[in-house]
């Protein structure tokens, strides 16, 4: 069974996902004249002008929406995904990854300004995500019972892949990483993880908002200064590894032409595959905390939508990027093991264990923002009484996870993660013209 989803996850993830989720980046950069430039600077306005304010009555803020979207996009894969990226295509995968991100921008808008449209209130909060849009906006286009439908699949899927497989696989990293380095048994460390990760989730909204507020800021600076204090220490190799960068993002560091068409092919592939995962948009994950936010109007939270993937992109991945290819770590190993040699390189002994908290800080605040996405599709298809079991399952799941080897955990949840975006592609693409007509009415 681990081998046939396997097969099917590989097939789906080489020759749909990547096409599909690059197709609508290119299709919502074109169709709203590169809204990354034209918008940034408002991004930025929107994501930061009500630091200070109290007015969140009817919703999170801005800031509040754009860290629980930041703590579920910044995981393990802005360190073992990039890693991997780099070992299987080389350093021009990372250029690669920066123009998946670049596309996601413009997808990630769409999402963001659809889920503020199509949002309901309930039980004294806003909530709202693909599967709200898809059932409100694609019925007028293709029908009640196939919207209907489409919602629900997307419903089931984003559950099973991030409120319960997903809890699993992430408590399973921690876990490994708390025994390899400090010798913390698997059932302690999820026991810690479980009553924690209960303690937040348990206080609601709010209490998940004002985490990810405190905590991601913390652990995204603190990475990037770990990716500063690399880069001064082997400050010598900045321009080559930069340069090795472009030039390995078209293979002109290959000897022929048919060596540099495999990296051209490798370095793409990896490049936007990692991203894309890294980033979330068009995944249909992120639009759920974009759809709580108070905000003054449809589109504002879509521009805040567009920072999060690019302080994730730009700052966490190139953060790993520039710690591996900075410090001389051997390509040749992958994912953790990758990563693992560049702190060592850098930090000596201590960076083993630097990695370690690196991965816990990174694997807790994405089960708080999983379990935070999937609590909503929970109350889309059963009621607020629903999320008392859904509740008790999480945090199951969270311990069990990091009891077992989970490989078949796994390949479940990445095909979930993957179905899950189908629906939401589909909505995407037949719901563009609202997106631009919710800019338009609004002045942008």
């Amino acid at each position: 069974m681990n081998e046939f989803i396997h097969t099917i996850n590989n097939f789906l993830v080489t020759y749909v996902l990547v096409f599909v989720l690059i197709a609508i980046g290119i299709t919502f950069t074109i169709y709203l004249a590169l809204p990354q430039f034209k918008y940034f600077k408002q991004s930025i306005k929107e994501s930061f002008q009500d630091l200070f304010s109290k007015d969140k009555k009817n919703g999170i803020s801005a800031l509040q929406a754009m860290m629980i979207s930041i703590s579920a996009q910044v995981g393990t894969g802005n360190i073992i995904g990039v890693a991997t990226a780099i070992s299987l295509g080389g350093a021009g995968a990372i250029f690669w990854m920066w123009v998946s991100a670049f596309f996601g921008m413009a997808t990630i808008l769409a999402e963001g300004i659809l889920a503020q449209k199509y949002k309901v209130r309930k039980d004294g909060h806003y909530i709202g995500g693909p599967a709200f849009y898809i059932k409100l906006g694609v019925k007028k286009i293709l029908g009640k019972k196939v919207a209907n439908a489409l919602s629900v699949f997307f419903a089931i899927a984003i559950i099973i892949a991030l409120g319960c497989a997903g809890q699993m696989t992430q408590s399973n990293s921690i876990a490994g990483a708390l025994k390899e380095a400090f010798n913390i048994e698997n059932y302690i460390s999820g026991i810690v993880v479980a009553i924690v990760a209960a303690f937040v989730v348990i206080g609601g909204v709010k209490r998940i908002a004002r985490f990810a507020e405190i905590v991601v800021p913390f652990m995204a600076i603190c990475y990037v200064l770990v990716a500063i204090f690399v880069m001064i220490k082997f400050h010598s190799h900045i321009l080559d590894v930069l340069s090795s960068i472009v030039k390995q993002a078209f293979g002109l560091e290959e000897v022929i032409g048919g060596a540099a068409g495999i990296g051209i092919k490798e370095a793409i592939r990896y490049g936007v595959a990692r991203g894309l995962f890294a980033n979330e948009a068009g995944m249909g994950s992120t639009p759920h905390a974009h759809a709580s936010a108070h905000t003054k109007n449809t589109v504002s939270q879509g521009f805040v939508a567009m920072l999060a993937v690019f302080i994730d992109t730009a700052f966490i991945c190139t953060a790993t990027a520039l710690i591996i290819l900075l410090s001389g770590a051997d390509l040749k190993l992958s994912g953790i093991l990758l990563s693992t040699q560049a702190f060592y390189l850098s930090f000596g002994d201590i960076g083993v264990k630097l990695l370690a908290i690196c991965l816990v800080f990174f694997a807790f605040t994405t089960i708080i923002g999983w379990y935070y996405f999937a609590q909503i599709n929970v109350l889309y298809l059963f009621n607020s009484k629903a999320l008392k079991y859904f509740k008790a399952i999480f945090v199951f799941c969270i311990f069990f996870g990091s009891l077992l080897e989970i490989k078949f955990v796994w390949e479940l949840s990445d095909l979930c993660n993957t179905l899950m975006v189908l629906p939401n592609a589909i909505a995407l693409f037949l719901l563009a013209k609202v997106v631009k007509q919710e800019l338009k009415k609004n002045n942008f």
